[in-house]
């Protein structure tokens, strides 16, 4: 079911259902800042409106944005599921467009070719140097889409024409914790081991995941990232310091998470 374009903003939302408990309402099939600026505006909205109480959003369990829709997921036993989706459709013609809002992020990253198995590569296949890869690496800034494929993992948009590259035509079975990865226009950071595709250009001894914080996720969607430059023994001293959950991350947040919210 979709909706006209209200305000001038089109695509026009789509409301699709999702099995029997959720609806995603979805804006466009692009991968681009304008298009998530409309989710993270009809996420707040949804929020406001869970927080009333009021049906049908009474009903409402979660809400999961993504790259280019959001998910409402709610309880067909505890509300009118018609009705909610009714009235997201309504929401979504009449939220707009957010500036991006979110913390910012300043991360440490280190990019020696020991933590870098792709940088060397990458560059030399973009008539680069590594060093001039590094350079972009630090001046750009990312913006958090989504948090998918495992907990904690942030598809991050915002990487230069330069550095874009195709994912490896062989994955990885095993990609190190904390490897900051290209692919496409997307950047990422694999929050633990696992299998990958994506090139790696450096890593984070920031935890991505931590169950000892609440939410465990660093990162949310909406947040903004920049890398800082740290040599290999600094990357060892602070992921020692992680694993003894002895850092104070919030100290490589620019933004409260209270005055984002």
């Amino acid at each position: 079911m979709a909706a006209p374009a209200h305000g001038g903003l089109s695509p026009a939302p789509r409301l699709l259902p999702l099995g029997d408990a959720a609806w995603t309402v979805e804006f466009g099939a692009a991968i681009d800042a304008a298009l998530h600026a409309r989710v993270l505006a009809l996420e707040a909205a949804v929020r406001a409106a869970q927080a009333s109480g009021a049906p049908p959003w009474d009903a409402v369990q979660d809400v999961v944005p993504t790259l280019r829709s959001l998910t409402v997921h709610y309880d067909p036993l505890a509300g009118d599921g018609l009705a909610l989706g009714q009235a997201l459709l309504q929401l979504a013609q009449q939220a707009g467009a957010a500036p991006p809002r979110g913390r910012r992020w300043t991360l440490p990253a280190c990019f020696d070719a020991a933590l870098a198995p792709d940088l060397a590569a990458l560059a030399a296949r973009q008539g680069l140097s590594s060093a001039e890869v590094v350079e972009q690496l630090l001046s750009m800034e990312l913006r958090v889409y989504q948090i998918g494929f495992m907990p904690g993992f942030p598809y991050m948009g915002g990487v230069p024409p330069a550095l874009q590259v195709p994912r490896l035509p062989t994955p990885r079975k095993a990609v190190p914790a904390g490897s900051i990865a290209l692919a496409g226009a997307m950047a990422a950071v694999y929050p633990w081991e696992s299998p990958g595709g994506w090139h790696l250009v450096g890593r984070t001894p920031a935890p991505l995941w931590d169950l000892r914080r609440d939410p465990p996720a660093l990162l949310a969607s909406g947040d903004a990232v920049r890398w800082r430059a740290i040599d290999a023994a600094e990357y060892e001293r602070l992921r020692q310091a992680a694993q003894r959950g002895a850092l104070d991350v919030a100290a490589w947040c620019e933004t409260p998470a209270e005055a984002a919210a």
